[in-house]
């Protein structure tokens, strides 16, 4: 279990960076061959990318939760390439999924959003938390002097 900072802190991380949350919604749990490969391929892309390391973009996630997982990049185009690589894990579950899921998409649903974020225009704050979600991948600093609140976290300066 990863160490509790008790302090108030805060994230930074150079550059612009990429916000990708993906999920899924089981619509008919009883259908378990539709839902369980869909459950299944987020894991397997998860240690896929961090057994490549970083020349991916991938820069971390916030562990997958039962339904969904914030994922981190350095760039869309990071993203993408990762998506479109052939022989990726990712290219051969997206064709699976559609293949199983012509004619059954109210079985399982699968969902994603993408931000891209500049620099500077992103705030955070952890208190009493270990190192979690862009804190987890970036640099923490204290919140504190001009970081003190959010307004001073979201400055450029």
């Amino acid at each position: 279990m990863a160490r509790v900072i008790a302090d108030r802190m805060t994230a930074r991380i150079d550059g612009d960076f990429v916000v990708f949350l993906i999920g899924m919604r089981i619509n008919k749990p009883w259908k378990v061959h539709r839902w369980w490969p869909v459950f299944i391929a987020m894991p397997r892309m998860i240690r896929e990318l961090e057994a490549v390391g970083p020349e991916t973009g991938f820069l971390g996630h916030t562990g997958i939760r039962l339904h969904s997982i914030t994922q981190y990049w350095r760039s869309f185009d990071h993203l993408e390439a990762y998506a479109r690589r052939a022989g990726g894990l990712h290219m051969s579950a997206w064709a699976d999924f559609n293949r199983a899921a012509r004619n059954a998409r109210d079985d399982v649903g699968i969902w994603h959003e993408t931000y891209l974020v500049r620099s500077g225009e992103y705030e955070s704050l952890y208190s009493g938390m270990p190192p979690f979600g862009l804190g987890r991948v970036g640099r923490l600093e204290p919140a504190s002097g001009s970081r003190e609140n959010a307004r001073g976290r979201l400055s450029r300066g």
